[in-house]
Protein backbone atom coordinates (compact mmCIF):
# COMPACT_ATOMS: atom_id res chain seq x y z
CA UNK A 1 0.00 0.00 0.00
CA UNK A 2 1.09 3.59 -0.55
CA UNK A 3 2.05 5.31 2.68
CA UNK A 4 3.77 8.36 4.06
CA UNK A 5 7.44 7.94 4.83
CA UNK A 6 8.27 6.54 8.29
CA UNK A 7 11.25 7.80 10.23
CA UNK A 8 14.61 6.57 8.90
CA UNK A 9 16.26 3.68 10.68
CA UNK A 10 18.01 4.60 13.92
CA UNK A 11 21.76 4.12 14.43
CA UNK A 12 22.61 0.67 15.72
CA UNK A 13 19.51 -1.03 14.37
CA UNK A 14 20.31 -4.48 13.02
CA UNK A 15 18.78 -4.23 9.58
CA UNK A 16 19.19 -7.91 8.69
CA UNK A 17 17.85 -9.88 11.63
CA UNK A 18 19.69 -13.11 10.82
CA UNK A 19 22.14 -14.30 8.16
CA UNK A 20 20.63 -15.46 4.89
CA UNK A 21 21.81 -17.05 1.66
CA UNK A 22 20.83 -15.17 -1.50
CA UNK A 23 20.91 -16.60 -5.02
CA UNK A 24 20.90 -14.74 -8.34
CA UNK A 25 19.82 -16.98 -11.21
CA UNK A 26 21.48 -15.92 -14.46
CA UNK A 27 18.82 -17.48 -16.65
CA UNK A 28 18.89 -18.30 -20.35
CA UNK A 29 15.46 -17.53 -21.81
CA UNK A 30 14.09 -17.85 -25.33
CA UNK A 31 10.95 -17.10 -27.31
CA UNK A 32 8.74 -19.80 -25.74
CA UNK A 33 7.14 -18.30 -22.61
CA UNK A 34 5.93 -21.64 -21.24
CA UNK A 35 9.40 -23.13 -21.67
CA UNK A 36 10.94 -20.09 -19.97
CA UNK A 37 8.63 -20.48 -16.98
CA UNK A 38 9.35 -24.20 -16.71
CA UNK A 39 13.09 -23.59 -16.93
CA UNK A 40 12.90 -20.86 -14.29
CA UNK A 41 11.03 -23.27 -12.01
CA UNK A 42 13.83 -25.84 -12.35
CA UNK A 43 16.54 -23.30 -11.59
CA UNK A 44 14.64 -21.85 -8.62
CA UNK A 45 14.34 -25.36 -7.22
CA UNK A 46 18.07 -25.83 -7.71
CA UNK A 47 18.85 -22.59 -5.87
CA UNK A 48 16.53 -23.46 -2.99
CA UNK A 49 18.03 -26.95 -2.73
CA UNK A 50 21.41 -25.27 -2.28
CA UNK A 51 20.06 -23.41 0.75
CA UNK A 52 19.08 -20.05 -0.72
CA UNK A 53 16.19 -18.37 1.10
CA UNK A 54 16.09 -15.25 -1.10
CA UNK A 55 16.14 -16.07 -4.81
CA UNK A 56 16.31 -13.52 -7.63
CA UNK A 57 15.44 -13.93 -11.31
CA UNK A 58 16.59 -11.54 -14.09
CA UNK A 59 14.81 -8.76 -15.92
CA UNK A 60 12.30 -10.02 -18.54
CA UNK A 61 13.02 -13.63 -17.59
CA UNK A 62 9.86 -14.94 -19.28
CA UNK A 63 10.47 -13.39 -22.71
CA UNK A 64 13.06 -11.94 -25.05
CA UNK A 65 14.08 -8.40 -24.10
CA UNK A 66 13.16 -5.70 -26.60
CA UNK A 67 10.52 -3.14 -27.51
CA UNK A 68 9.20 -5.42 -30.25
CA UNK A 69 8.45 -8.12 -27.68
CA UNK A 70 6.91 -6.21 -24.76
CA UNK A 71 3.32 -6.01 -26.13
CA UNK A 72 3.09 -9.61 -27.32
CA UNK A 73 4.45 -11.06 -24.05
CA UNK A 74 2.65 -8.64 -21.73
CA UNK A 75 0.33 -9.99 -19.04
CA UNK A 76 -2.48 -8.37 -17.05
CA UNK A 77 -1.68 -8.16 -13.32
CA UNK A 78 -4.49 -5.96 -12.00
CA UNK A 79 -6.82 -6.40 -10.29
CA UNK A 80 -4.70 -8.74 -8.19
CA UNK A 81 -4.59 -11.66 -8.15
CA UNK A 82 -5.04 -12.10 -11.89
CA UNK A 83 -6.42 -15.31 -13.33
CA UNK A 84 -3.97 -17.87 -14.67
CA UNK A 85 -5.10 -16.92 -18.19
CA UNK A 86 -4.38 -13.24 -17.56
CA UNK A 87 -0.95 -13.91 -16.05
CA UNK A 88 0.61 -17.36 -16.23
CA UNK A 89 3.87 -15.83 -15.01
CA UNK A 90 2.26 -14.50 -11.81
CA UNK A 91 0.96 -17.94 -10.93
CA UNK A 92 4.19 -19.68 -11.92
CA UNK A 93 6.23 -17.36 -9.67
CA UNK A 94 3.79 -17.78 -6.80
CA UNK A 95 4.08 -21.57 -7.10
CA UNK A 96 7.90 -21.43 -7.26
CA UNK A 97 8.04 -19.46 -4.01
CA UNK A 98 5.52 -21.71 -2.27
CA UNK A 99 6.97 -25.01 -3.46
CA UNK A 100 10.46 -24.07 -2.32
CA UNK A 101 9.58 -22.10 0.84
CA UNK A 102 11.58 -19.05 -0.29
CA UNK A 103 11.28 -15.35 -0.87
CA UNK A 104 11.32 -14.90 -4.63
CA UNK A 105 12.12 -11.65 -6.43
CA UNK A 106 10.62 -12.64 -9.75
CA UNK A 107 12.88 -10.69 -12.07
CA UNK A 108 10.52 -8.71 -14.25
CA UNK A 109 7.82 -9.33 -16.82
CA UNK A 110 6.06 -7.06 -19.32
CA UNK A 111 2.77 -5.88 -17.83
CA UNK A 112 -0.31 -4.68 -19.72
CA UNK A 113 -2.72 -2.27 -18.09
CA UNK A 114 -5.70 -0.24 -19.30
CA UNK A 115 -4.78 3.15 -20.72
CA UNK A 116 -6.49 6.53 -20.49
CA UNK A 117 -6.01 6.89 -24.23
CA UNK A 118 -9.11 7.21 -26.36
CA UNK A 119 -10.55 3.89 -27.48
CA UNK A 120 -11.39 5.54 -30.82
CA UNK A 121 -7.70 5.78 -31.73
CA UNK A 122 -6.68 4.03 -34.95
CA UNK A 123 -3.70 2.54 -33.07
CA UNK A 124 -4.80 -0.89 -31.72
CA UNK A 125 -2.37 -0.51 -28.80
CA UNK A 126 -3.60 2.99 -27.88
CA UNK A 127 -6.01 1.54 -25.32
CA UNK A 128 -3.16 -0.30 -23.54
CA UNK A 129 -0.31 0.81 -21.34
CA UNK A 130 2.77 -1.35 -20.82
CA UNK A 131 5.15 -1.53 -17.88
CA UNK A 132 8.27 -3.48 -16.97
CA UNK A 133 7.19 -4.98 -13.64
CA UNK A 134 8.86 -7.00 -10.90
CA UNK A 135 6.84 -9.19 -8.52
CA UNK A 136 8.08 -10.39 -5.12
CA UNK A 137 6.49 -13.40 -3.44
CA UNK A 138 6.58 -14.86 0.08
CA UNK A 139 7.30 -18.50 1.04
CA UNK A 140 3.52 -19.06 1.10
CA UNK A 141 3.21 -17.85 -2.49
CA UNK A 142 1.59 -14.54 -1.50
CA UNK A 143 2.43 -11.44 -3.49
CA UNK A 144 4.37 -9.05 -1.24
CA UNK A 145 5.06 -6.21 -3.66
CA UNK A 146 5.21 -5.13 -7.28
CA UNK A 147 7.63 -2.61 -8.76
CA UNK A 148 7.16 -0.91 -12.10
CA UNK A 149 10.46 0.23 -13.59
CA UNK A 150 10.71 3.91 -12.73
CA UNK A 151 13.47 5.01 -15.10
CA UNK A 152 13.08 3.86 -18.69
CA UNK A 153 16.11 2.79 -20.69
CA UNK A 154 16.36 5.51 -23.32
CA UNK A 155 19.96 5.89 -24.46
CA UNK A 156 22.01 6.46 -27.61
CA UNK A 157 25.76 5.90 -27.73
CA UNK A 158 26.71 6.72 -31.34
CA UNK A 159 28.00 3.73 -33.26
CA UNK A 160 27.34 1.33 -30.39
CA UNK A 161 23.78 1.17 -29.09
CA UNK A 162 20.45 2.94 -29.35
CA UNK A 163 17.50 1.82 -27.27
CA UNK A 164 14.29 3.58 -26.30
CA UNK A 165 12.01 1.72 -23.91
CA UNK A 166 9.67 4.70 -23.80
CA UNK A 167 8.60 3.90 -27.36
CA UNK A 168 6.49 1.16 -25.78
CA UNK A 169 6.73 1.27 -21.99
CA UNK A 170 5.43 3.73 -19.41
CA UNK A 171 7.33 4.44 -16.20
CA UNK A 172 6.33 3.44 -12.68
CA UNK A 173 6.20 6.13 -10.03
CA UNK A 174 7.30 4.76 -6.66
CA UNK A 175 10.15 3.40 -4.59
CA UNK A 176 9.38 -0.20 -3.66
CA UNK A 177 10.36 -1.48 -0.22
CA UNK A 178 9.51 -5.06 0.71
CA UNK A 179 9.43 -6.45 4.24
CA UNK A 180 10.60 -10.08 4.38
CA UNK A 181 9.31 -11.32 7.74
CA UNK A 182 12.10 -12.86 9.77
CA UNK A 183 14.83 -10.98 7.91
CA UNK A 184 14.07 -7.30 7.37
CA UNK A 185 13.52 -5.00 4.42
CA UNK A 186 14.82 -5.03 0.87
CA UNK A 187 14.28 -2.58 -1.97
CA UNK A 188 13.48 -3.87 -5.44
CA UNK A 189 14.15 -1.86 -8.59
CA UNK A 190 14.90 -2.75 -12.21
CA UNK A 191 18.04 -2.33 -14.31
CA UNK A 192 18.28 1.33 -15.41
CA UNK A 193 16.86 2.33 -12.00
CA UNK A 194 20.31 1.60 -10.54
CA UNK A 195 21.79 4.64 -12.29
CA UNK A 196 19.71 6.95 -10.10
CA UNK A 197 21.21 7.03 -6.60
CA UNK A 198 18.28 8.93 -5.11
CA UNK A 199 16.03 5.86 -5.30
CA UNK A 200 18.66 3.74 -3.54
CA UNK A 201 19.31 6.39 -0.90
CA UNK A 202 15.62 6.61 -0.03
CA UNK A 203 15.42 2.83 0.38
CA UNK A 204 18.56 2.72 2.51
CA UNK A 205 17.32 5.55 4.74
CA UNK A 206 14.09 3.56 5.22
CA UNK A 207 16.01 0.66 6.74
CA UNK A 208 16.65 -1.78 3.87
CA UNK A 209 19.47 -4.29 4.28
CA UNK A 210 19.75 -4.90 0.53
CA UNK A 211 19.03 -3.32 -2.83
CA UNK A 212 18.02 -5.90 -5.43
CA UNK A 213 18.10 -5.09 -9.12
CA UNK A 214 17.00 -7.56 -11.80
CA UNK A 215 18.68 -6.06 -14.84
CA UNK A 216 19.84 -6.60 -18.40
CA UNK A 217 22.77 -4.32 -19.11
CA UNK A 218 24.21 -4.92 -22.58
CA UNK A 219 27.67 -5.58 -23.94
CA UNK A 220 28.30 -1.84 -24.38
CA UNK A 221 27.15 -0.49 -21.01
CA UNK A 222 27.85 -3.68 -19.06
CA UNK A 223 31.66 -3.62 -19.12
CA UNK A 224 31.57 0.12 -18.45
CA UNK A 225 29.18 0.38 -15.55
CA UNK A 226 27.46 -2.83 -14.38
CA UNK A 227 29.85 -3.77 -11.57
CA UNK A 228 30.67 -0.12 -10.90
CA UNK A 229 27.01 0.77 -10.35
CA UNK A 230 26.55 -2.14 -7.96
CA UNK A 231 29.61 -1.13 -5.98
CA UNK A 232 28.63 2.55 -6.00
CA UNK A 233 25.16 1.92 -4.58
CA UNK A 234 26.66 -0.38 -1.92
CA UNK A 235 29.38 2.13 -1.02
CA UNK A 236 26.99 5.10 -0.87
CA UNK A 237 24.49 3.33 1.35
CA UNK A 238 26.59 0.72 3.21
CA UNK A 239 24.19 -2.15 2.51
CA UNK A 240 24.23 -5.22 0.28
CA UNK A 241 23.46 -4.95 -3.44
CA UNK A 242 22.45 -7.81 -5.74
CA UNK A 243 22.31 -7.53 -9.55
CA UNK A 244 20.72 -10.37 -11.52
CA UNK A 245 21.15 -10.51 -15.31
CA UNK A 246 19.93 -12.83 -18.04
CA UNK A 247 22.58 -15.09 -19.53
CA UNK A 248 24.08 -13.83 -22.78
CA UNK A 249 22.54 -15.10 -26.00
CA UNK A 250 24.41 -13.96 -29.08
CA UNK A 251 21.63 -15.27 -31.34
CA UNK A 252 19.15 -12.82 -29.77
CA UNK A 253 18.64 -9.26 -30.90
CA UNK A 254 19.74 -7.91 -27.51
CA UNK A 255 22.96 -9.20 -25.96
CA UNK A 256 22.83 -9.15 -22.16
CA UNK A 257 26.09 -8.58 -20.33
CA UNK A 258 25.56 -11.29 -17.72
CA UNK A 259 27.92 -11.01 -14.73
CA UNK A 260 25.24 -11.30 -12.04
CA UNK A 261 26.83 -10.31 -8.74
CA UNK A 262 26.43 -9.55 -5.03
CA UNK A 263 28.28 -6.67 -3.35
CA UNK A 264 28.82 -6.19 0.39
CA UNK A 265 28.41 -2.96 2.42
CA UNK A 266 32.11 -2.11 1.94
CA UNK A 267 31.60 -2.33 -1.85
CA UNK A 268 33.53 -5.60 -2.14
CA UNK A 269 32.20 -8.00 -4.79
CA UNK A 270 31.37 -11.23 -2.97
CA UNK A 271 30.55 -13.26 -6.07
CA UNK A 272 30.25 -12.57 -9.80
CA UNK A 273 29.18 -14.75 -12.71
CA UNK A 274 30.58 -14.74 -16.21
CA UNK A 275 28.18 -14.54 -19.17
CA UNK A 276 26.72 -18.07 -19.37
CA UNK A 277 23.75 -19.49 -17.51
CA UNK A 278 24.60 -20.12 -13.86
CA UNK A 279 23.51 -19.42 -10.30
CA UNK A 280 25.63 -17.30 -7.98
CA UNK A 281 25.25 -17.46 -4.20
CA UNK A 282 26.29 -15.26 -1.30
CA UNK A 283 25.90 -15.54 2.46
CA UNK A 284 24.93 -12.13 3.79
CA UNK A 285 25.02 -11.06 7.43
CA UNK A 286 23.70 -7.91 9.07
CA UNK A 287 26.82 -7.60 11.19
CA UNK A 288 28.72 -6.63 8.03
CA UNK A 289 26.42 -3.65 7.64
CA UNK A 290 27.08 -2.58 11.21
CA UNK A 291 30.82 -3.06 10.83
CA UNK A 292 30.86 -0.87 7.72
CA UNK A 293 28.78 1.86 9.34
CA UNK A 294 30.84 1.90 12.53
CA UNK A 295 34.13 1.98 10.68
CA UNK A 296 33.06 4.69 8.22
CA UNK A 297 30.16 6.37 10.05
CA UNK A 298 28.40 8.06 7.15
CA UNK A 299 25.02 7.73 8.84
CA UNK A 300 26.17 9.99 11.68
CA UNK A 301 28.08 12.42 9.48
CA UNK A 302 25.46 13.42 6.95
CA UNK A 303 24.96 17.19 6.84
CA UNK A 304 21.25 17.64 6.40
CA UNK A 305 21.74 21.22 7.53
CA UNK A 306 23.63 21.71 4.26
CA UNK A 307 21.60 19.48 1.93
CA UNK A 308 18.19 17.86 2.15
CA UNK A 309 17.48 14.29 3.25
CA UNK A 310 15.97 12.90 0.04
CA UNK A 311 13.98 10.31 1.98
CA UNK A 312 11.98 13.07 3.71
CA UNK A 313 10.64 14.24 0.36
CA UNK A 314 9.81 10.76 -0.95
CA UNK A 315 6.04 10.99 -1.18
CA UNK A 316 5.71 8.09 -3.62
CA UNK A 317 6.78 4.83 -2.15
CA UNK A 318 5.18 1.56 -1.21
CA UNK A 319 5.98 -0.75 1.66
CA UNK A 320 4.19 -3.94 2.60
CA UNK A 321 3.45 -4.64 6.26
CA UNK A 322 5.06 -7.41 8.27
Amino acid sequence: MATSAPAPTSPGALLLKKPVKIACIQLASGADKAANLAHARDKVREAASAGAKIVVLPECFNSPYGCDFFPSYAETLLPSPPTSEQSPSFHALSAMARENNIYLVGGSIPEQAPSKASSSSSNPDASKTYYNTSLTFSPTGALLASHRKVHLFDIEIPGKIKFKESDVLSPGNKVTIVTLPGYGKIAVAICYDIRFPELAMIAARRGCFALIYPGAFNTTTGPLHWRLQGQARAMDNQIFVALCSPARDLSAGYHAWGHSLVVDPMAQVLVEAEESETIVYAEIDGERIEEARKGIPLRDQRRFDVYADVSQGAVRFEENEE
